[in-house]
């Protein structure tokens, strides 16, 4: 299975470890009655999202624990590589803690000694490092000198005598500081299990003179405080990739039960082509309530000095990737736990989905924040798709976990009619296997018959009167057999159970467009699409409600997004080109349906809209180029009988009429479904077409085309 290639359609990665190295492929509207407070903070569309969904706390969390974190950027993009830094050339020449930077750790009064007592509490402090080169530690590691100090000690470089390699020894900064010993001796305790190639290795734990020291592995890189401070802001796909991968060692420790606590730039490095946690001095146990809180300002969450959380450190990872991107001002100050708006910061306004991403990882509310690593991990990949997809204008398509593909996609139909917003294009959002009616919830989904589906899902709620999904799949078939309230009724029970459950708002969407009610139907899946900023369903959803309320501006915008990263939503390509069509961009239009893949089943209908594209003449006259155009494209598709003269007839009569006012000139030059542009010819085109469907015909509609034949054709003598 390794080293073969993708097997999902359009996708051009390699299998590595089992999954895709590109795609990772593994072998809100609210309640209508009672509307809910918005944030202040907006994006770039205007809109903001829910907050307050509950008095109460959350207690689930819907999004899929799968992720694909197999290397760096998942394969979407190459990182600027570091060249390699002889370990001793690291060493500080003159270890000094700059007088800004020191701190009473009792008090946190300034200290301008490098040693003595605080004037203000009177603790005693040393900020001299007590190791120097050529001291040997346990008999063992020969110190070569400082590498750096940070918030809880000292960090020096040394070499293992026996083993043969470079190490890092961290001893504590204050040596007088009787919390940061502590903290010291908790490291000795538990860290030395923690085994993940994304976090620095703990080795062993020493003790020197009355000193404790952690010896810790030799990470030769930068930091990514180093970096941003030499590059500047880096580039979004960049900055995405470094926090995309640290999130599997989040993953990592929040499984074991530990917290990170003080997540920054200054705390993990960029080594060859991985990143690492290096800084594992703040880390500590979820369930320890008596053990000191490390964080900085700025990067910590407004809840994290009650006791920090899997969610707080998510905050810090929020706060961490924000800085990396972007400038901002009153990071510690002004903006200590707020995001500057798209005004503020054209960033934002840039990247709409990104932005959404930092609001949910920032939010001040615990309960709105994304719930855990995996679940941050598997969005913020979403939205590097996005980012690589329009640097590189090259689809980044993917599997996703939560929803099913775009329903157009998977219709195979001879009906040619054109193609509308339809709550039926949207996707349906997958079934969590974990659910205790699942296989009987699947062979009641596959009935076609929506009626019958609705019978079927109502008797295995009966077997399972506590499955969630049961609940939420009847509603969605109620819709369909427009039970709008008795739908709305079984969403607001959920709802009452779970305000975070991000399909009620999903499925109330759709109920919404089926009701025609679009502008509604957009709020809700606006509140999706901040609920899950990485997947392309929510601004599917948000475009074709946009689409039916008449905002083809905000529509626009997201069927091409969705279009340009995964082609396989052939409803955003369909959508795209309805809605540039409308407002007069009739190149736009053609280009749009261009994306649909010949490989796609919808392939002859995206060619039959774009003739009838080419030859519309709502907003502007086509010229003869685009009635040339729209004749090829019809002897080329493959399509014969009533169709492909109705088809011809179109194009004919288009040109017929134009040619009639004198918006056309006569071509002898240019042919048009076999005939020269000119009007006796055209004519007898038309009448042949016409002819040709009469012969089809039969009764009324038979008479009513040879009539219309004997009206268009060309006048003659006899």
């Amino acid at each position: 299975m390794n080293g073969s290639h993708c097997q999902r359609q359009g996708c051009t990665g390699i299998i590595e470890d089992n999954y895709c190295n590109v795609c990772g492929f593994a072998g809100k509207q609210v309640n209508e009655s009672s509307p809910r407070q918005s944030a202040s903070i907006t994006t770039g569309t205007g809109s903001s999202p829910l907050t307050n969904r509950s008095k109460g706390s959350r207690r689930t969390s819907h999004a899929s624990s799968r992720s694909s974190r197999k290397q760096l950027g998942a394969g979407l993009i190459s990182v600027p590589e570091l060249p390699s830094t002889e370990p001793e050339k690291a060493i500080m020449a003159d270890p000094r803690v700059p007088e800004n930077k020191r701190f009473c750790a009792n008090c946190n009064s300034p200290l301008k000694r490098e040693n003595g007592f605080c004037s203000k509490c009177g603790q005693k402090y040393s900020f001299i490092p007590s190791l120097k080169a050529g001291d040997l530690v346990a008999g063992q590691y020969l110190v070569k000198g400082a590498l750096a100090y940070g918030g809880l000690g000292w960090i020096y470089l040394g070499f293992d005598n026996k083993l043969s390699r470079y190490l890092v020894l961290k001893g504590l900064l204050n040596t007088e500081d009787a919390a940061s010993a502590a903290v010291a001796v908790a490291e000795r305790q538990f860290l030395a299990a923690v085994k993940h190639s994304n976090i620095v290795g703990i080795y062993n734990f020493v003790n020197y003179g009355s000193e404790g020291f952690i010896v810790m592995e030799y990470v030769g890189g930068k930091t990514l405080k180093e970096i941003r401070k030499e590059r500047g802001p880096l580039p979004v796909a960049e900055a995405i990739a470094y926090i995309h991968r640290i999130l599997s060692a989040f993953a990592y420790l929040h499984q074991l039960g530990l917290v990170y606590c003080d997540f920054k730039p200054d705390n993990f490095m960029l080594e060859e082509n991985d990143v690492k946690l290096i800084d594992m001095g703040g880390v500590r146990r979820i369930d320890d309530l008596s053990g000191d809180i490390y964080g900085t300002v700025g990067y910590s969450a407004p809840e994290a000095g009650e006791g920090p959380t899997p969610v707080s450190d998510l905050f810090t990872v929020g706060r961490t990737l924000a800085i990396l991107l972007a400038d901002i001002k009153g990071f510690s100050s002004t903006h200590q736990y707020t995001l500057p708006s798209p005004q503020e910061e054209s960033l934002f306004a840039e990247q709409e989905s990104l932005y959404r991403f930092l609001l949910k990882a920032t939010n001040q509310n615990p309960d709105d924040r994304f719930q855990s690593a995996d679940e941050m991990a598997d969005q913020l990949l979403g939205v590097l798709r996005e980012v690589v997809a329009a640097q590189t204008n090259t689809p980044r398509p993917a599997s996703s976990n939560l929803f099913g593909g775009d329903m157009l996609a998977l219709t195979s139909s001879s009906d040619f009619e054109p193609i509308r917003p339809d709550f039926h294009q949207l996707p349906i959002p997958t079934i969590d296997s974990t659910d205790p009616g699942f296989n009987n919830i699947l062979n009641a989904s596959a009935i076609p018959d929506s009626t019958k589906r609705v019978a079927s899902l109502q008797q295995v709620l009966q077997l399972f009167p506590k499955s969630r999904e049961a609940l939420l799949r009847l509603a969605n078939s109620l819709i369909d057999i427009g039970a709008y309230e008795e739908a709305e009724k079984i969403l607001a029970e959920i709802e009452a159970e779970d305000a975070w459950d991000w399909r009620v708002m999903w499925y109330r969407g759709r109920k919404l467009m089926a009701q025609g009610k679009a502008k509604e139907a957009q709020q809700a899946f606006d509140q999706v699409y901040f609920d899950l900023p990485g997947e392309l369903a929510p601004k599917l959803g948000f475009a074709l409600a946009a689409e039916q309320a008449r905002q083809y501006k905000v529509a626009i915008k997201m069927y091409d997004l969705v279009s340009r990263t995964d082609p396989n939503y052939i409803s955003a390509a369909f959508g795209l080109a309805r809605c540039l069509l409308v407002t007069g961009d009739r190149k736009g239009a053609v280009a749009a349906l261009g994306r649909v893949s010949q490989t796609s089943n919808l392939f002859t209908r995206a060619q039959v809209e774009l003739s009838r594209t080419l030859i519309n003449t709502e907003r502007s006259a086509p010229g003869a180029t685009e009635l040339k155009d729209a004749a090829q494209t019809i002897e080329a598709i493959a399509i014969q009988g009533m169709e492909r003269y109705r088809l011809a007839k179109q194009v004919l009569e288009t040109a017929l009429n134009l040619i009639a006012k004198r918006s056309l000139s006569p071509n002898s030059s240019i042919l048009i479904m076999g005939e020269t542009l000119e009007e006796v010819n055209i004519r007898k085109g038309l009448e042949k077409a016409l002819r040709a469907m009469a012969h089809l015909s039969t009764g009324y509609e038979k008479i009513r085309l040879v009539d219309e034949a004997n009206r268009v054709r060309p006048r003659t003598l006899f």
